[in-house]
């Protein structure tokens, strides 16, 4: 057996994100938080298997993935940050449309939520926290992937890109020439 065969073997693969299991307090906290707020339609629930005294909530985000609820009517909403330590989640990200981020600051000061709003240079980024503390963002890229190329593709190349010229960060310079250089990759009969 060769050695990449032999790595090939041992790797375990993964094809993406299954979905994110978060433990939350009240069913109805859930509902008003991931559906009201955050649109995402309430597709179904049964018990938690492992624990049947809760209750397992299920939201689609709208990528055909899902976000899990374990509910229980004994817990109340934790209204603190959730802790940030070695072993804890930082955050979950969604993406939003640009058309739906430039509305998102208003309507969570409407609803007087308080957030944060960063520029990232490759996205924006607003964040605020779940009635349990968990930090929530809401970004969106500042490019369209070019037909036939993910949002990874054009990020590695702009990455290159950024790291050949000593940038502390990606930009939309960066961003646009890796978009022209991965566009310049197509087959042209000028070019023959």
């Amino acid at each position: 057996m060769s050695k990449l065969q032999a790595e090939l073997q041992a790797k375990l693969q993964v094809q993406g994100v299954h979905h994110l299991t978060l433990v939350g307090s009240t069913r109805q906290s859930a509902i008003d938080f991931w559906e009201g707020l955050l649109g995402m339609p309430f597709v179904f629930e049964q018990p938690n298997l492992s624990r049947p005294e809760e209750n397992h909530l299920y939201f689609d985000p709208g990528d055909g993935r899902l976000v899990t609820v374990f509910t229980s009517e004994e817990r109340e909403d934790a209204a603190r940050p959730a802790p940030r330590e070695a072993g804890c989640v930082e955050h979950v990200a969604f993406t939003v449309s640009q058309a739906v981020q430039s509305q998102v600051a208003g309507r969570l000061e409407a609803r007087g939520l308080a957030f944060q709003a960063w520029d990232r240079g490759f996205m924006h980024s607003i964040y605020f926290r779940d009635p349990n503390g968990l930090k929530v963002e809401l970004a969106c890229y500042k490019f369209v992937a070019p037909p036939g190329h993910t949002e990874v593709e054009v990020l590695m190349r702009a990455h290159a890109l950024r790291s050949e010229r000593g940038d502390y960060n990606i930009g939309e310079a960066h961003l646009a020439d890796a978009i022209a250089s991965l566009l310049a990759e197509r087959p042209s009969l000028s070019r023959r």
